[in-house]
């Protein structure tokens, strides 16, 4: 079997909530074996124990991937870019164990546009058929993270994937965006990447599941959160450094996903931190 490397870098996205308790979760994520990296991010697990205790909320800001689902108890699904922010409660014990692909990498196994799963939860079978039954079958009898990723891995290669170029650009623009917080407008994508804004889209919609704007804003407010949630940071200068005209538009875009004005969740933050 083969041992999958734990990835150590902090992760985005995640939201501070009021409760998580850490010595209830176990939490991990693994680098895939080399010839799936690129198409697989990731895989993560999360096992919780919250047996004789109250329910507890995970809350994260999804980024534009799609993840391959393996649930107890609540069941497995392909789950496409969630457009809004992820909530859970979690209650009694469970786990989790999940695929994250790179954007544009799960267009090699679907082979439709990306965009029909915004937003959606589907059966395994929906893109894999009786194949992916099969594999459910296989996971629900495995007992460890290895075990299972090895399942998955030697699912995905039978599929023969290949990368074309354009998935291969879609994904470049995106871990672009993600890594220069210069980039605050899609005209910023446009000059860089010598695209039109209409061509920009149509690759966005096939390969990545949501607009180039929604990456921009997704990733930035991911950026946001970040900073609210450390030091006391003035909100006037992190909205106009996040390409924000003025600091309402960057409270109602943060209020609108996240559910609290940033100057609430920053005091959450650090008094849960």
């Amino acid at each position: 079997m083969t041992i999958h490397r734990r990835k150590t870098d902090s992760p985005r996205g995640l939201l501070k909530t009021d409760a998580a308790e850490p010595s209830r979760y176990q939490h991990a994520r693994y680098h895939p074996s080399p010839d799936l990296d690129p198409f697989v991010e990731h895989f993560w697990s999360v096992a919780w124990d919250l047996r004789g205790l109250s329910p507890e909320r995970a809350e994260t800001l999804p980024h534009p991937s799609v993840h391959l689902i393996f649930e107890r108890p609540a069941g497995n699904r392909i789950a496409g870019v969630a457009s809004g922010k992820f909530s859970r409660l979690l209650r009694g014990r469970g786990g989790v164990l999940a695929a994250k692909f790179r954007p544009g990498g799960f267009y090699a196994f679907a082979g439709v546009p990306i965009s029909t799963l915004t937003g959606r939860n589907v059966p395994i079978s929906t893109v894999f058929g009786a194949d992916g039954r099969t594999l459910e079958r296989s996971m629900a009898q495995a007992t460890d993270d290895g075990s299972r990723i090895s399942m998955i891995e030697d699912f995905l290669r039978q599929r023969r994937p290949t990368l074309d170029a354009q998935a291969k650009l879609a994904a470049e623009i995106v871990y672009a965006v993600a890594a220069d917080r210069e980039i605050v407008k899609v005209d910023h994508l446009v000059d860089r990447y010598r695209l039109n804004t209409r061509a920009l889209q149509r690759l966005f919609a096939k390969y990545v599941g949501v607009s180039p704007k929604w990456v921009i804003q997704r990733y930035r407010l991911h950026e946001a959160a970040g900073q609210l949630a450390g030091p006391a940071v003035n909100q006037a200068d992190l909205a106009h450094s996040l390409g924000y005209s003025d600091q309402a538009h960057f409270v109602r875009d943060f209020k609108a996903l996240v559910g609290t004005s940033p100057a609430a969740y920053s005091r959450r933050a650090r008094q849960h931190g």
